[in-house]
């Protein structure tokens, strides 16, 4: 693998609080290995070249360390713009070493992933719950397997991230699902939608969070048009008659679809409201914290 150069890990979030609750983010890697179709991260704005390849930061943990050392406790995002779970991490244990670093100074932790290798770190997870805030988020897009090895050929299929949640569940982990984003004509149907749901409570998912569209922009509507071309032929014809250029492509029917969706995770006690999710994973650490107290 090569390494880039990096001057700095952790950026502080000026509106984490309204996403999640987090107070910085971090990306240990550049580029991704999943190849979702419809990645935003493709963007020209984030300037990634070559982003299907998966790059190392020089010296990423000294300069954490260094930066954790200096800044107010609080919660850190990973896994925002690349992976931070890829196959790389399991010869070089970047994130495994960030989570060790973490643990050490008292931070709490919020992942994003599609990959089940973080079951890997399980006992750190634990560790650093038993002493600040921990939220994970397995995105998941369909229910179905075939269709996720189309949409996101290099990641685990569904089925084994609903796995993976099963089992940081089981170790009570507040772990959830985003289910973004949803692809018009292709994931946002009805009975995909409620088998989704039913899923997530049966593997015992605290909350799924929810926009009921994608996005497309420069270079990804690019990218995913080839592979609407290649997977779904017909289908680049009706987004851009539908679409045109638009940056936030809503699904059809979003009211109604959104309705069922939320129909379904009240059935099932399942959150999916952002300030209510924020509220139920901070408040699980603090009650933790005044048991331990006391």
């Amino acid at each position: 693998m090569k390494f880039v150069p990096a001057k700095t890990i952790l950026t502080k979030v000026k509106n984490g609080a309204y996403w999640y609750g987090v107070d910085y983010n971090m990306n240990l890697y550049r580029g991704c290995s999943h190849g979702c179709i419809y990645c935003d991260s493709r963007s020209n704005c984030y300037h990634i070249d070559d982003f299907d390849v998966v790059r190392g930061k020089e010296n990423a943990l000294f300069i954490l360390e260094r930066e954790l050392i200096k800044n107010m406790r609080g919660v850190i995002g990973i896994g925002a713009m690349s992976d931070t779970y890829n196959p790389k991490e399991l010869k070089y244990e970047q994130t495994r070493g960030a989570l060790k670093l973490i643990s050490k100074y008292g931070f709490g932790v919020s992942i994003d992933t599609k990959s089940d290798l973080i079951l890997r770190d399980l006992d750190l997870l634990k560790e650093i719950h038993s002493k600040n805030n921990v939220i994970i988020k397995f995105t998941i897009t369909t229910p179905r397997d075939d269709l996720s090895q189309i949409i996101e050929p290099g990641a685990p299929v569904s089925s084994k991230r609903f796995y993976a949640i099963k089992t940081l569940a089981e170790n009570g982990l507040f772990v959830g699902i985003m289910l973004n984003p949803v692809l018009p004509f292709i994931t946002d149907k009805e009975e995909d939608i409620k088998r989704f749901v039913e899923l997530a409570y049966q593997c015992g998912a605290r909350f799924i969070h929810t926009y009921m569209s994608m996005t497309l922009r420069e270079n990804q509507r690019d990218y995913y048009f080839e592979k609407l071309d290649e997977h779904f032929i017909g289908l680049r014809e009706k987004y851009i008659r539908y679409y045109g250029n638009r940056y936030d492509c809503v699904v059809p029917n979003c009211k109604r679809l959104y309705k069922v969706f939320a129909d379904e995770c009240e059935k099932y006690g399942i959150l999916y409201r952002m300030d209510e999710i924020i509220k139920a994973y901070k408040k699980e650490c603090e009650t933790s914290e005044q048991i331990t107290l006391f």
